[in-house]
């Protein structure tokens, strides 16, 4: 295959998954103008590489809607992720104790690409309630498990992943220059827990920690988010220990060490 070749066929799989993702923002489906708008790709082409996608089973067309739709195939490969990533369903249980102790959706994210991604989620039994779309992904500054995790980093890492994704204004909340959010990480590391308060979602506060590997890395981060009406602000001293030991607790069963945990 010459250069030339090569470089279109690296182009049409870049754009072809730029596709699943944007198709994956979209629970009830899209049209072919719209998906194509989006990706900023003529129709013959978003038509061409849609067909490609379909004959795989990654993408399906609905003709009663005229809607595409992500496609059974796309389940076995976001499955065989949370295969390899054990810790997601480790961390099962202990999500689920976290939401009947707060009576508050328990959620798990991981960080990538400078944005969190909610991986997994236990929702609230209560009739109004927090509930995030499983793949959803939110700025690590506007968030609390964004910001549980940039805790851990060195200056020059945050710095580096602000160039890359900037500080956008998500709410009136939204913290946007960076020296206030060197003081928030600052208050993060000494409570051990970072908060949200409705910074991504105006009626919304989340409180999160962090989960750590056998380095002591961060692995990724836990939440509780819950309407603003019943986590006033005067509610996160009594909700925090809950997330902090159940963070500790998912990080003794990744480590395999209790120990180790004590001495952290």
């Amino acid at each position: 295959m010459d250069e030339a070749a090569r470089s279109g066929s690296v182009q049409s799989v870049d754009r072809a998954m730029f596709l699943l993702e944007l198709l994956s923002q979209h629970d009830e489906g899209c049209r072919l103008s719209q998906l194509g708008r989006e990706a900023g790709l003529s129709p013959s082409t978003t038509h061409r590489l849609l067909t490609t996608l379909e004959k795989r089973r990654h993408v399906q067309f609905d003709p009663r809607t005229a809607r595409w739709h992500i496609g059974l195939a796309m389940l076995n490969i976001g499955s065989a992720f949370l295969r390899r990533a054990s810790f997601v369903s480790l961390a099962q249980p202990f999500l689920q104790r976290l939401r009947d102790q707060t009576k508050e959706t328990a959620n798990l994210g991981m960080a990538d690409d400078g944005e969190i991604t909610l991986v997994s989620q236990v929702p609230s039994r209560q009739i109004v309630r927090s509930i995030g779309r499983i793949g959803g992904r939110v700025p690590m500054t506007s968030s609390a498990m964004g910001k549980a995790i940039l805790s851990t980093y060195p200056s020059e890492d945050i710095e580096e992943i602000i160039e890359l994704r900037r500080m956008f204004r998500m709410t009136s909340h939204s913290i946007t220059r960076l020296d206030a959010l060197r003081l928030e990480l600052e208050a993060v590391r000494a409570n051990g827990y970072a908060i949200d308060n409705a910074e991504n979602r105006s009626n919304v506060r989340c409180i999160a920690g962090v989960v750590y590997n056998e380095r002591a890395e961060a692995i990724c981060a836990i939440s509780i988010s819950g309407q603003l009406d019943r986590m006033p602000a005067e509610r996160i001293d009594q909700l925090a220990p809950y997330v902090v030991d159940t963070a500790r607790k998912i990080t003794a069963a990744v480590t395999g060490s209790a120990e180790k945990m004590r001495s952290m």
